[in-house]
């Protein structure tokens, strides 16, 4: 088994206040002047307070159960449904993967709500959602390089929650990962604590493939993100 543990700079995930804006839903120089300063502001805050972390590790794919689209990983049996289990069939190994961006966030957005500050709660929100994906991005290029040494390839990333798969399954994801670098935990309902925080599969193998675009093969129809990746026929988030 692979471990590798990640603790990204601010800096490294290189966000910028136009990519906010578009999650937002402005087109490119459509905002007004003081949403942009709010999430220049913001962003600079969120510098000082995150802690970003990610890690994977990974096993060897024990079994695999066409009728019930379910893998086995480490004696637990995963229930992936049909898209997930169509994108991994062929993997050999399973990179299972965490990534946080911290506590901070989430409390700085919450608190700003309850204030009635809603603008400033919503943007702090999306920040930290690009911050968890943005590093995980830099976490999947990282393994990328390590299984391409082996000849290997890597599949997209995949979560609970999405896709079909019942967010339930989270339970099992972290029975993967008792001891975990990035300090996440899992509430009763399977969410995770820091929440802006995720989790999932990478599938490692010689005869799999990235697809550059995979919203269509995704049942999630008002994610944020299909609707901005959709403009441009490319979607990495799931």
């Amino acid at each position: 088994m692979i471990n590798s543990a990640f603790q990204f700079n601010f800096s490294d995930l290189k966000l910028n206040v136009a990519q906010i804006e578009q999650v937002m839903g402005y087109k490119d120089g459509e905002s007004h002047e003081p949403i942009s300063e709010l999430i220049h502001k913001l962003l600079k805050e969120t510098e000082s307070v995150c802690n970003i972390k990610a890690e994977y590790r990974v096993f060897p794919l024990e079994k695999f159960d066409d009728s019930e689209k379910s893998i086995w990983i480490n004696s637990l049996i995963f229930n992936v449904q049909k898209i997930v289990y169509g994108q991994i069939k062929k993997a050999e190994k399973i990179a299972v993967f965490l990534c946080t961006a911290g506590h901070e966030i989430g409390i700085r957005s919450r608190a700003a709500m309850k204030d009635g500050d809603l603008l400033t709660g919503y943007v702090y929100d999306v920040i930290g959602s690009e911050l968890v994906e943005a590093a995980v991005d830099l976490m999947q290029d990282n393994l990328q390089g390590a299984v391409s040494a082996e000849g290997m390839k890597i599949t997209n990333r995949y979560s609970p929650g999405y896709c079909g798969w019942n967010v339930s399954e989270q339970h099992k994801v972290f029975q993967l990962m008792p001891d975990n670098y990035c300090g996440i935990k899992l509430n009763d309902s399977a969410l995770m604590i820091p929440e802006k925080s995720v989790s999932g599969f990478i599938g490692i193998g010689e005869h799999i493939r990235y697809n550059p675009y995979t919203c269509r093969l995704c049942d999630m129809k008002e994610c944020i993100y299909r609707k901005i990746k959709d403009k441009s026929n490319k979607c990495e988030k799931h």
